[in-house]
């Protein structure tokens, strides 16, 4: 379990990044900061691992103060995925997976393995494990991306718009992945996006924040569609257009849903 306890960060005079911030996030759950560029929420996740202090207030990781740990020892306990994927260029991806286990004391031969399975986990053949990143596609240098933040085997994910830089085909792909490596290997995730549709897909817990890290409305994806907290939410989650505005429509072959433009989005049926 993460907990958050009434924590702000200033950077300097102006007003701060996070504005005393309270949040629990539940163990094994994927929890989705979502907001506008500068709301904090990066801020939010690097606190986490303490790749950014606090100015005051308390990250406490199952009771236990992260302040108190090893900045170090944390960071490689917990797994890290960043937009770009943040491969080292000069390293295979084999090499790249295999970092944290290497610095943890892992021979080569035990790190490789290790590499080798990670790959295959997210979807990577093995064929692969000596390229060097700029020989990849997007979605396959995040895909090395994923597998290095799982290599230390972390209780925690942290995931900074890991799927922001590639085409939507392929995001819609990596969404997917992720949804079926949480269902298999139970990590508490924490997600970065400013795609709304992106933390309903993903999140079972939703943050939705605004300037300071306040937030505008904390629950799951069908909590926050059923009932927004106020307008400015109802409005930044389209909850009166587009695909989230549905009614039936009868037709000579049943019941379909439509969306605010009557375009056909599924079919009614009854069980």
């Amino acid at each position: 379990m993460i907990e958050f306890r009434h924590v702000t960060k200033r950077y300097d005079e102006q007003a701060p990044a996070v504005d005393d911030f309270s949040l629990t996030v539940d163990s094994r759950t994927t929890c989705v900061f979502v907001g506008s560029s500068g709301c904090g929420k990066t801020t939010l996740l690097r606190m986490i691992n303490r790749m950014v202090e606090p100015t005051s207030g308390e990250i406490e990781i199952d009771g236990t103060p992260v302040s108190k740990l090893d900045p170090v020892k944390l960071r490689r306990s917990i797994g890290y995925v960043m937009q770009n994927s943040g491969l080292m260029p000069h390293f295979t991806v084999a090499d790249n997976i295999a970092t944290v286990p290497r610095l943890e004391g892992a021979t080569r031969r035990a790190a490789r393995s290790r590499a080798l399975e990670l790959m295959d986990t997210v979807g990577l053949g093995p064929e692969l494990a000596d390229r060097y990143p700029s020989q990849l596609s997007g979605g396959q240098q995040q895909r090395v991306g994923v597998a290095r933040g799982l290599a230390a085997d972390p209780n925690i994910l942290l995931m900074d718009e890991p799927f922001g830089a590639v085409d939507p085909v392929v995001r819609a792909e990596l969404q997917q992945e992720l949804i079926r490596l949480q269902r298999e290997l139970d990590k508490t995730v924490v997600f970065v996006t400013h795609d709304i549709d992106e933390a309903f897909l993903l999140g079972d817990q939703v943050v939705m924040l605004q300037a300071g890290a306040q937030q505008l409305q904390v629950g799951s994806p069908s909590e926050i569609i059923e009932a927004p907290a106020n307008d400015f939410v109802a409005a930044m989650i389209g909850a009166d257009r587009g695909k989230r505005a549905l009614q039936l429509k009868q037709t000579p072959n049943g019941t379909v849903v439509v969306d605010a433009q009557g375009r056909t989005q599924g079919v009614l049926r009854e069980e």
